[in-house]
C-alpha cells in the first residue's frame, strides 16, 4: 500500500489558508491529537490518510457535542 503525503503548504490550504502559527499550535497541542509530520530534509510532510482520520474524528466529536 502506498501512502500519499501532502506538503505543509497544501495542508494549510486544505484548512482555508490557516497561518503557520495556527498549524504550529495544532502540532503542539497534545489534547487535539493532530497527526505528526514526517520530516525530510527539513521539510514536513503529512500522511493524507492520517489527516483524513483526524478530520473524521473531529467531525464525530463536533456532532456528539451538538447532540448534548
Amino acid at each position: 500500500m502506498h501512502r500519499h503525503y501532502i506538503t505543509r503548504k497544501a495542508l494549510r490550504a486544505r484548512y482555508g489558508g490557516i497561518s503557520e502559527m495556527t498549524l504550529w499550535r495544532w502540532e503542539h497541542d497534545e489534547k487535539l491529537g493532530f497527526p505528526r509530520a514526517l520530516e525530510i530534509n527539513g521539510r514536513k510532510y503529512y500522511d493524507l490518510s492520517e489527516i483524513e482520520k483526524f478530520e473524521r474524528t473531529q467531525a464525530e466529536f463536533a456532532a456528539r457535542k451538538r447532540m448534548a
